[in-house]
Parts: structure tokens; sequence; C-alpha cells
């Protein structure tokens, strides 16, 4: 399928001036592309082996026949699109998936298939963009969220590939900045032919920018299966911690451990034995997390040095990657870090799969609708500082009922606002019909 169910003018007729001056100024800054890369490299931030990939290149061999580009920003929108992926894998198309970073990868290699290809998005020069898409020729393009680069977009329009924003999100943040560049964005947007937003707001404010075809199809991070766990490091974790009260502080930001590191203090002299793991956003920054335990007075334990959390180890620092599955069964009582501080609070979906009661703070703008309806129905507790996490971290330990039932309308909350796999797959079904009719021709 080499055209779009849209017609879309030539680049020339429509691109804005502040889209010209970024792709010139992407071409001009190609011979800055080593020191760039240098510097990412010395930051943890590039895989050496990989690098050239940043450049367009590929020692990866494209499969014959349609071929989908799912494209995701980091883990959170990969692991989304992983539902879609398993349908799409069903139906015998293969997929190329890329995404911008190490600890995405990582994730692919552990938790998607093999014939998945993984490719790590070039940097937005049109040269590095070209050699890319001259390379895998893809057949059908899926953005997921707001992962938009000009020249990606722009160069994939110019080759008449059809591409669609899949589970699209606007947040309270970006969607004001794009006001003010509206034509801009509007060029962009108006090149995909679908885009298949989380939430009536999301596609309200994808409309209002400028995008076309826009429906609402639901978040596809609720359809999600949970994540998995290694039964014999689960079976280890369980039998040191056996008896013991735990809470989980998954995924949580700088300013947040200083808090939680003091709820702890507070709260194991009225909880006897109480465990808090400590899953820290960016496992690299364990050590610093570590310090902070260390100058509190308080013990702990550091699962990157292959410790296990010992009787008298009142916080356990989990800084690895990809292991959030082991910690959400450990513990019936998961706090979601990114919102006591103004990050916009991380994805609570997981953990209430696996039975948590949530607590979080008061910055969920990310999840936002998932949030609001989890605490309109008591699957989830908002605190709003330090006093409150305190009060409602104590009473959900002090209450295993009101804990079950915090987790049990939890539950029901992300069953009853799932179904997005669905919709997003009926709206893509006239393409995939097309990429099916092509395999057929190919195979004749």
């Amino acid at each position: 399928m080499r055209k779009s169910a849209v017609r879309r003018p030539p680049l020339a007729d429509f691109l804005p001036m502040t889209l010209r001056f970024y792709r010139k100024l992407s071409y001009a800054m190609v011979p800055l592309a080593p020191a760039l890369i240098r510097s990412r490299l010395k930051q943890g931030k590039e895989d050496p082996e990989r690098v050239s990939e940043r450049r367009g290149l590929s020692l990866g061999t494209r499969p014959h026949g349609p071929l989908v580009w799912i494209h995701g920003a980091s883990v959170g929108e990969v692991l989304a699109a992983a539902g879609l992926i398993e349908r799409l894998r069903a139906l015998n198309l293969r997929i190329l998936l890329t995404s911008g970073t190490v600890t995405s990868a990582t994730i692919v290699a552990k938790r998607f298939p093999p014939d998945v290809i993984h490719q790590y998005v070039p940097y937005d020069s049109p040269r590095y963009v070209a050699r890319f898409l001259d390379h895998w020729r893809p057949s059908l393009a899926l953005f997921i969220e707001s992962d938009l680069w000009p020249n990606l977009i722009l160069s994939a329009a110019s080759r008449r590939l059809p591409m669609v924003v899949i589970n699209g999100r606007m947040s309270p943040r970006s969607f004001p900045r794009w006001q003010r560049a509206r034509n801009t964005i509007s060029a962009l947007l108006g090149q995909f032919d679908i885009c298949l937003a989380q939430s009536e707001t999301d596609a309200e404010r994808f409309a209002a920018l400028g995008a076309r075809n826009v429906i609402a199809t639901g978040n596809l991070k609720l359809d999600v299966a949970a994540p998995p766990a290694d039964p014999v490091k689960l079976e280890k974790l369980m039998a040191m911690t056996r008896g013991r009260p735990v809470i989980v502080a998954a995924s949580t930001h700088p300013g947040e451990e200083e808090i939680l590191i003091e709820t702890h203090r507070r709260l194991a002299g009225f909880f006897p034995g109480l465990l808090s793991v400590i899953v820290p956003r960016h496992p690299d920054r364990g050590n610093a997390v570590a310090g902070l335990v260390a100058a509190s007075g308080l013990r702990f334990a550091q699962r990157s040095r292959e410790e296990l959390p010992a009787a008298n180890t009142d916080i356990y620092v989990a800084d690895t990657m990809g292991e959030l599955g082991l910690f959400y069964r450990l513990a019936g009582i998961v706090f979601m870090g990114g919102s006591l501080v103004e990050h916009g609070g991380q994805n609570p979906i997981e953990a209430v799969k696996l039975g948590a009661a949530i607590v979080h703070g008061p910055h969920v703008f990310n999840f936002g609708d998932v949030y609001e309806a989890l605490d309109r129905s008591g699957g989830a507790r908002e605190a709003y500082g330090h006093e409150a996490l305190l009060k409602q971290l104590g009473q959900l330990l002090a209450d295993p009922a009101a804990r079950d039932a915090v987790a049990a309308s939890g539950a029901r909350v992300v069953d009853q606002l799932g179904g997005a796999l669905e919709k997003t797959l009926a709206a893509l079904e006239p393409y995939l019909l097309q990429l099916r009719i092509e395999m057929g021709a190919a195979n004749a």
C-alpha cells in the first residue's frame, strides 16, 4: 500500500516558515552529529554497538512483504503497543519497532518476540531519515502518542507513506505550547490520515491543532497484559519478606525519595518490620537514592549489587531495569511516583492489574483520565502532601479489608476502561486489509 487514504498536497505548497527553517538547520547540523553521539555515549544514552542506527544506517535486512513500522519515544509508549503488535503478528505482518532510548531497547529485547525488529529512530536530519526510510521501505507507519519529529514525518509524507497517530495524547503542558505554534503543528498533523486519541479531551486538542479524522479510541495501556516476573526471583523475594508489611514506591523521581524515606521512618514506629521498596524511574539513580537512605540512618539493600532485603532491612532500593512486575507482586500497596513532584505521574495500570491498592500524589496529568476514574470509584487514594501520604499509607497498612476494597475497585475501573485495542484495530482495518491483499499477491 503505497498511497494514503487522504491525498496530501506537495510539501512545498504548505510548509510554514518554521519548518522550512528547521529543515535547513537540521541539514546544517549534520557535521555536529559525531560530537553529539560522543556526548550521549558518555552519558550512557546511546548503545555503542548501535550508534550507526542514529544516522539511519542498519545492518538488518528488510523482510519480504508488507512491513508495519511502529514508533514510540521510550518504554511506556513501546509497551503500550504490545497488544497491538501481538495482533498484527497474528495476521502474519512483520513489525519494525523504533524508539529513542537505551532502556526501551532493553525492554524490547526482554518482552517482545525475536521477529519484532527493533531499531533506534534516526536523528531528525533529512539525510539520516532518508537512509532509514530507503532501507526499510515501510508499508504503514503508526506513531504512538505524540513523538512527532518533523523531518521523519515530512520525509515519510513525501514517499506517500500512510501514517496514523495511535494512542494519541496531547498533555495539558504541550497543548498551549503547540497552540502558540499552530501553523507548525497543523502542517505536521495534517500529514496523518487518522489520529486515534486516548480520550475525548485528547481528541479535541488534536482537532484544535489541525489533525484530521480524529477518533477517541481509548488508552492502549489499559489493554496491556500485566508485566511478567521471573518465578525463581519472586520466590526468593517472597521468602525474604514473608510476614512483613511491604510498600512499593514505583517509578520515583528526584524530590520524592526524601519524602518516602521520612514516611517510612514514621510508619515503622507503628508497623514493626515494615519494608519499603523504592524503584527509581531511572535505575542509574540507584546509588543516589541509596545515599539518601544511608544519610537518614536507615538500613538498606541495593538490588543492582545483587543484594536481597535482610530481616533488618528498612528500605530496598530496586535499581534494576524491567522488574516492576516482580515488585508489584510483592506488595499489596503501591505508591505511584512522579506524582508528588510536577512530573505528571506514572502509569498505575500495571500495578492495578496485579492487585495493588494505589496511592498517588496530586500531579497526575499524564494519566489524568485514568486517575480521575480510579479516585472517583475508590480505586486509588490521593495524597496531597507528606502528611496525607503518611495517613493514606498508614490506613491501608492497618486495614487489610480497606486495602482489598481499593484494589478491587481499581481492577473494575481498569476493566471498564479497556477496549482501546479493538477500537484501534477497527480504525486500522482498511489499511490492514490492503496489506493482506498485497501479502496475498506477493505470495501468489
